[in-house]
């Protein structure tokens, strides 16, 4: 009969009567490891290694892992993203001891000694993890295309300070940054900044849509506001 008995009908008879043999006493455990054995064809140690895994395994013996980073630690990992302007987590790691005692000055955050423990010890790693599903919503519940962006990154110069050859005051970048959240469906506040190069002065002006003539009118009024009494600017 043990010849005629497939793997896997050995390993259903198994774990039929492994709780069984868990709770039989000495004597009732030899019968069962014999009765196995006679009809698998096993041997008496394979049979106990057998059943010994089937114990280790079962669902009433597995010890569930608690996990050590709760949803506290997740939201003031959060917290600390969004005020950091959302940087990677080997930064993030760095800045939070800079940051966290500041959030907790200002109310934003309130943590017990335990758990602002593991946020200071948290890894750069551990952060990124903890934060893939804020990262995905933030971008619009879409995973970012790595390989594309690096390379559309590649393609993107790069200005350092010394590539802009001391430009006299007035000469100035502009930049839009939309206030939609997670959509950029309907229509809500834009932001248009524009900033002196040459002595860093900042100028924010809000519009309720990203329109041409509205645009217009922003970098006028921005430009009106700056020290400096240049009549003509360039951008």
């Amino acid at each position: 009969m043990a010849g005629r008995i497939s793997m896997g009908a050995r390993r259903e008879l198994t774990a039929a009567v492994v709780e069984r043999y868990r709770l039989a006493g000495r004597a009732d455990k030899g019968r069962i490891l014999d009765e196995l054995c006679a009809v698998t064809g096993w041997h008496r140690k394979h049979a106990v290694r057998a059943f010994a895994s089937h114990v280790a395994i079962s669902p009433e013996a597995r010890r569930q892992r608690r996990p050590t980073y709760s949803a506290k630690i997740r939201d003031a990992l959060v917290a600390l993203w969004e005020v950091s302007d959302r940087i990677c987590g080997k930064r993030l790691k760095v800045m939070i001891p800079t940051l966290l005692p500041s959030l907790e000055r200002h109310g934003r955050l309130k943590l017990d000694q335990a758990n602002r423990a593991l946020v200071l010890g948290v890894s750069a790693a551990t952060i990124d993890r903890l934060l893939v599903e804020t990262k995905i919503a933030a971008a619009g519940g879409k995973r970012r295309r790595v390989g594309f962006y690096s390379a559309v990154r590649r393609e993107v110069p790069i200005r350092t300070f010394n590539d802009w050859h001391d430009p006299p005051p007035g000469f100035c970048e502009v930049d839009m940054v939309a206030h939609g959240g997670t959509s950029v469906a309907g229509s809500f506040i834009q932001t248009l900044t524009m900033v002196d190069v040459a002595t860093g002065w900042t100028e924010c002006m809000p519009l309720v849509t990203r329109e041409g003539g509205l645009v217009v009118r922003a970098m006028e009024r921005a430009q009106s506001l700056f020290p400096l009494g240049h009549s003509r600017r360039r951008f």
